[in-house]
């Protein structure tokens, strides 16, 4: 592992992102495997989208952003995007499990 400064060459750099994405990935299938686990947990596909929940969890990304140096907007975004994606997630599979009831 490298620090930014430490890297010297594009392929350094590249490197160094690529080891970042690997761990990114492992990152995102664990917190999956907690909103698969959330989707067999609810019972009805409305329980998936929560604005009161979902703007908590903008609050606290916002602020950890902020802390670490990182575009809030940026951080949102994404944010954002991956709520978006988990919600429609859980809709599909509580949606699936009670039409096999």
């Amino acid at each position: 592992m490298k620090t930014p400064k430490d890297c010297h060459t594009k392929d350094d750099v590249r490197a160094e992102i690529d080891r970042l994405d690997q761990q990114l990935i492992s990152l995102f299938a664990e917190r999956h495997a907690y909103v698969t686990r959330m989707a067999a947990i609810k019972t009805d596909p409305h329980e998936a989208f929560d604005p009161a929940r979902i703007e908590t969890v903008i609050e606290k990304v916002r602020k950890r952003a902020l802390e670490k140096n990182l575009d809030e907007d940026q951080a949102e975004l994404i944010w954002r995007t991956l709520i978006d994606w988990n919600v429609n997630f859980e809709k599909g599979v509580i949606a699936a499990r009670r039409s096999q009831e």
